[in-house]
């Protein structure tokens, strides 16, 4: 054996455990089943990002821009006032007649959904297909109510675009929603490998010998990043085939609404995202494993934090379509969510400060999380025998004096 001063350092030894535990899992028949399992998932995460999209359009429907004279304008608002209480129109605002329609749909933060110009005697609606169709005889209900007629109905002219803002932000909290979910459930299937190799180690005493030749802190970071190694290999695998089933299929990523710090960055951060969340959750259960003697102790000490975890899943969700608010803060500040929070961010907001300052704080988390669960493990399974009470043990060395 190694006498003292030349045991590995830190980094050194969590390289050796990882490197170990990898090539068990990787070169193992089970690792095979393993990446059969998350089909399911893709489907769920799917369909969450179509619900998380009609969600945000019923809790912020678009606006209609009018961009037309002043008096038209004005007649067109108190037009539309008189209809609201017998039927559901568009929310109105006016804009500068001057204003370019393609400009003011473009412009994500004003959530419009399409842009009324011309007169009241011929009005011109543009915006996306789906939206100027829907709204057009919407439109040319106020504007003949403008003229006092409600028979002679305006011809509304439809000038269609390829997206509009209210289209756009929508779309993007779809997609975000969609993001938050996969990483959730990849987060939620993964990382509970974790445990199951410590308890299973622990019950072999493989640990305590691991234990015994590299520092407990090595072990831990080492188990952590190996299982995130494996994950990251599953990932490759159900990304390449997702991206072959896509292209027999004639679709394709960009049928899906692009991120607002755009596809690339996106996903790089997603990946960066879904490795912190991964670490945070599996130092959690790295403690969990610590302290359960047994595999079927892990089962009930774990439900308390998967709860915790679906706790955070709703609380990221939440958040997702109130950007800004104490509740979306909340999200980032608090470790575990913090990855699902930034992923949301990152599909709606173009700004790339943030997520520097988010990771460089659930890193910190990370260490804390592992140093914490290092020493439980320490001081609740690495000191064998019973402990005799503090005060018998200080009249036995008094005697021995």
């Amino acid at each position: 054996m190694q006498s003292g001063h030349s045991r590995l350092n830190l980094a050194q030894a969590a390289f050796v455990i990882a490197r170990r535990d990898v090539r068990a899992i990787l070169f193992s028949k089970a690792f095979l089943f393993f990446l059969l399992g998350p089909i399911f998932f893709g489907l769920v995460s799917l369909g969450a990002a179509s619900l998380g999209q009609r969600t945000a359009e019923n809790r912020e429907p678009p606006v209609l821009a009018v961009a037309m004279s002043p008096a038209d304008s004005t007649a067109i608002v108190a037009a539309r006032e008189r209809l609201a209480h017998v039927i559901d129109l568009p929310r109105i605002q006016r804009v500068d007649p001057a204003s370019n329609p393609a400009t003011l749909l473009n412009a994500g933060a004003s959530n419009f959904g399409a842009v009324l110009t011309g007169t009241p005697a011929a009005p011109e609606l543009t915006g996306t297909a789906e939206r100027i169709a829907s709204w057009r005889g919407q439109v040319a209900l106020i504007a003949a109510s403008v003229s006092g007629s409600d028979a002679a109905y305006p011809q509304v002219v439809l000038q269609p675009t390829v997206t509009s803002g209210a289209s756009q932000k929508s779309g993007r909290v779809g997609t975000a929603t969609g993001a938050l979910t996969l990483l959730f459930l990849l987060t939620m299937l993964l990382a509970g490998m974790v445990m199951s190799n410590l308890v299973e180690e622990k019950a072999n005493k493989i640990i305590e010998i691991l234990a015994a030749a590299v520092p407990m802190d090595a072990v831990f970071l080492g188990k952590l990043f190996a299982m995130l190694v494996v994950s990251l290999v599953g990932l490759t695998v159900w990304g390449t085939l997702g991206a072959i089933a896509a292209a027999f299929s004639g679709g394709s990523i960009g049928s899906l609404v692009t991120p607002a710090v755009g596809w690339p960055v996106f996903v790089g951060l997603f990946l960066i995202y879904f490795a912190m969340a991964y670490l945070l959750i599996g130092s959690v259960f790295l403690t969990i494993g610590a302290m359960a003697p047994t595999v079927r102790d892990v089962q009930t000490l774990s439900m308390p934090a998967t709860m915790l975890q679906l706790g955070v899943f709703f609380l990221a969700t939440y958040s997702t379509s109130d950007l800004g608010s104490p509740v979306e803060l909340a999200a980032i500040v608090f470790p575990l969510s913090s990855p699902y929070a930034m992923v949301s961010r990152a599909a709606q907001e173009p700004d790339l400060w943030p997520h520097a300052a988010a990771l460089a704080w659930q890193a910190l988390w990370v260490m804390l999380f592992v140093r914490f669960g290092a020493q439980l493990f320490r001081r609740r399974v690495m000191k064998s025998g019973p402990q005799a009470p503090k005060g018998r043990r200080w009249h036995k060395a008094a005697a021995a004096r």
